[in-house]
């Protein structure tokens, strides 16, 4: 039994990438990606016959490798599974703009300044997609990006959410206001509270990285600065907890106005 190459880095000599776990693998064949091998650990029987299956309906060869590979090259959670996949494309503003109206809905984006964490990042990606936001917006350089623990975080759903990376988001928030979107900068402190906002309309999000939150020059380009009240004596939340509160707060004020 030959053991794939060394997948550390998340990428191959080839600059492929590697994702892990038995969501984000299955998830990535579902999605359509662009698969070139599908690794299960050779002691595992359970839990991958659908893995397995949409592999052979993709054409996808599934190898069975020593389970050492998966210990001594992902981090824990692994599940004996990993795939070798092209890298994911990612989109520009101008594409995830379109999003909203193809779907005839009311457009909901999420603008990340400069986060670190890739857990961070997949369990925001896992609540964003889960919240029906139509895209996220990244910087090329100093932020966190689609690494294969993100993907693994996020249970999947990087494979579902448009993500766009730009070489400045002032920039790209610039664009979006011209496209007709509020944005909302989100920041603790503020003495607006996001309850009291109307996030009803063409809508993009802003949230700041761990620790140093939103840039003085990102939140000049915000309209609107607010907060989530804070009443115990941490006086900020996890920013993937605080971005799922963020969205489903759209998301409530929306589907409430549906249903007068």
């Amino acid at each position: 039994m030959k053991t794939p190459k060394k997948a550390r880095s998340g990428k191959s000599r080839s600059h492929d990438e590697w994702i892990y776990g038995l969501n984000p693998v299955l998830e990535a064949l579902q999605a359509r990606r662009q698969v070139k091998s599908v690794f299960i650990a050779s002691t595992r029987r359970d839990k991958t016959r659908a893995i397995e299956q949409a592999s052979s309906l993709s054409g996808v060869t599934v190898k069975r490798a020593n389970p050492a590979f998966f210990d001594q090259q992902f981090p824990k959670g692994h599940q004996g599974v990993a795939a070798l996949v092209v890298p994911r494309r990612f989109l520009t503003t101008e594409d995830i703009v379109r999003i909203p109206s193809r779907r005839a809905e009311m457009p909901l984006f999420l603008i990340l300044d400069c986060p670190k964490d890739p857990r961070n990042f997949g369990a925001i990606l896992r609540s964003a997609e889960a919240g029906g936001v139509h895209g996220v917006v990244i910087q090329s350089h100093r932020s966190v990006t689609l690494s294969p623990e993100a993907s693994k975080t996020s249970a999947g759903a990087a494979e579902h959410i448009a993500i766009a990376r730009v070489s400045n988001i002032k920039h790209a928030m610039r664009d979006m206001k011209s496209d007709g979107l509020t944005i909302i900068g989100a920041e603790a402190g503020a003495r607006k509270r996001i309850w009291n906002l109307d996030l009803r309309e063409p809508l993009a999000l802003v949230v700041g990285s761990e620790g140093r939150g939103l840039r003085r020059t990102v939140k000049e380009q915000c309209d609107v600065i607010a907060s989530l009240p804070v009443k115990g004596r941490v006086n900020s939340l996890n920013i993937s907890v605080a971005v799922g509160i963020l969205i489903f707060e759209a998301v409530r004020q929306r589907e409430h106005t549906r249903s007068l």
